[in-house]
């Protein structure tokens, strides 16, 4: 006589693998989360936009939400993700586009990291951006720069591409180095921890070989030796946690 018990242990499998095909959410509720990813405690948000989440064919749309503890993706029909600054390994940014990587493998035993790309209906604020930066803190890519922020110095430059390229403004701040241009297309913001050299081949042509891209620009007006000489020593003297090694704290 056969054990209903035993007869249901024995097809669970495949109960638990159609639930997976046919819930996209099932992987991601299987996997072990990240710390703080349970803690549903109410915290203090800092800015929030309507926003789908893309993952393969599929978009689900909710609210992606950056608070005190990290960010947060809250679906329509109540699914959740949450990231701890911590757990951000980098992110991408533009003004309605933001992809995020945590340290979370990706499924099926594919190489690499996950990474979640959102769609987001309001455009990211600058302060926002740079908010989000500085709490990661680590290289990444943010495409929000601020044209307001206070800078030290300016020089109209051009960035070719293969596309075309883009003209614009770098504006050298005492925290990093911006490229504004006047559509936001192309444009950056680099921390000076996102930034691992910099070269300058002549007094018209200026590269930032970024962590996570390397951008040439063609400058309007000369590099003076003197401006090289401070971002060289903003780059060269500080370490990744941001102390000024000759002696105080990252601005």
């Amino acid at each position: 006589m056969v054990n209903p018990t035993d007869h249901a242990s024995h097809y669970a499998p495949l109960g638990v693998l159609l639930l997976a095909i046919s819930n996209p959410f099932a992987r991601l509720q299987a996997a072990a989360p990240p710390p703080g990813y349970g803690n549903q405690s109410k915290v203090a948000v800092m800015w929030r936009s309507s926003a789908a989440w893309h993952h393969g064919l599929t978009k689900t749309r909710g609210t992606l939400s950056l608070a005190d503890s990290g960010v947060e993706f809250l679906s329509a029909g109540g699914f959740r993700l949450r990231w701890p600054f911590a757990e951000i390994q980098t992110f991408d940014l533009y003004s309605r586009r933001l992809t995020l990587t945590g340290y979370g493998n990706r499924q099926w035993r594919l190489h690499g990291e996950r990474s979640f790309s959102f769609e987001l209906e309001s455009p990211v604020p600058p302060s926002i951006a740079a908010e989000l930066a500085r709490r990661v803190a680590k290289p990444a890519v943010n495409g929000v720069p601020d044209p307001a922020a206070p800078c030290f110095a300016t020089l109209g430059a051009r960035h070719r591409t293969r596309g075309g390229g883009t003209n614009g403004v770098l504006r050298f701040r005492a925290s990093g180095i911006d490229y504004v241009t006047g559509s936001g297309r192309g444009a950056r913001s680099w921390c000076w921890t996102d930034i691992q050299t910099l070269a300058l081949p002549d007094a018209f042509h200026f590269r930032v070989g970024a962590y996570r891209e390397i951008f040439g620009f063609e400058l309007k007006e000369p590099m003076t030796p003197q401006l090289f000489d401070r971002l060289w020593e903003d780059v060269y003297t500080r370490d990744l946690s941001g102390v000024n090694q000759k002696g105080g704290t990252h601005p």
